[in-house]
């Protein structure tokens, strides 16, 4: 199994250290959970669950064509 090394300053030390032991679990599975919680390329059921509930909000076809070609830009 990989391992890493984390610096981490008094401060966060000690919030790993209450956050572990209030979930009853060792600080790496901790810091383990809390990675695959925040770098999850999923969205939040609930996030998920906003998906047409704005009925003033186009649907994508209808969505105004991107430009291709950029903006002039003023030069200084």
């Amino acid at each position: 199994m990989p391992q890493i090394t984390l610096y981490l300053d008094d401060s966060t030390q000690a919030l790993v250290d209450q956050a572990a032991a209030a979930s009853g679990v060792s600080k790496s599975r901790w810091v383990a959970e809390a990675i695959r919680h925040y770098a999850a390329e999923e969205w939040p059921s609930d996030c998920l669950g906003l998906a047409g509930r704005f009925p003033d909000f186009p649907p994508q076809e209808d969505a105004p064509p991107v430009p291709v070609a950029d903006t002039p830009r003023i030069g200084f």
